[in-house]
Parts: C-alpha cells; sequence; structure tokens
C-alpha cells in the first residue's frame, strides 16, 4: 500500500466533511485520514495504485471544487 501525504488548508471536522465526499468519489483511494492536531493538517492517502498525475490532480481538483487547498509534500 501506498501512503501520499498533503499539507492542507483544513481547519476543523467540519472543513474534513466538506472535502469528504469529493475524496470518496476517487476510486484509487483505499482509506484516507487527516490529521487535524498537527499544524500542517496533514492528509494522508493510502492507495494501492500507482502514483500517477491523474490522481494528483483529482485529488487537488477535490480540494479547489471544496474551497481548499492542498499540496503534496
Amino acid at each position: 500500500m501506498n501512503v501520499i501525504k498533503f499539507k492542507t488548508s483544513l481547519k476543523c471536522g467540519g472543513c474534513v466533511n466538506a472535502i469528504r465526499p469529493h475524496l470518496n468519489k476517487i476510486k484509487e483511494i483505499q482509506h484516507w485520514e487527516v490529521d487535524l492536531d498537527n499544524p500542517d493538517k496533514i492528509l494522508l492517502i493510502y492507495t494501492d495504485s500507482e502514483w500517477t498525475k491523474e490522481l494528483h490532480n483529482s485529488i487537488i481538483s477535490s480540494f479547489k471544487d471544496s474551497g481548499y487547498n492542498a499540496e503534496m509534500i
């Protein structure tokens, strides 16, 4: 399983709930979680798929569509 990390602009559980339906639609993602206690609000993406630009763009677009930002770290 691959784990990909993103720094996000999420601030609270409500923000996570806003992004939830968008990330859940991405079929390559098996599981994801956000560490709201981390100052960088780290998003962990778990996938069995190969990392592709397409997957990266889907995640970034999901955040933008929800009004938030994410940056791969």
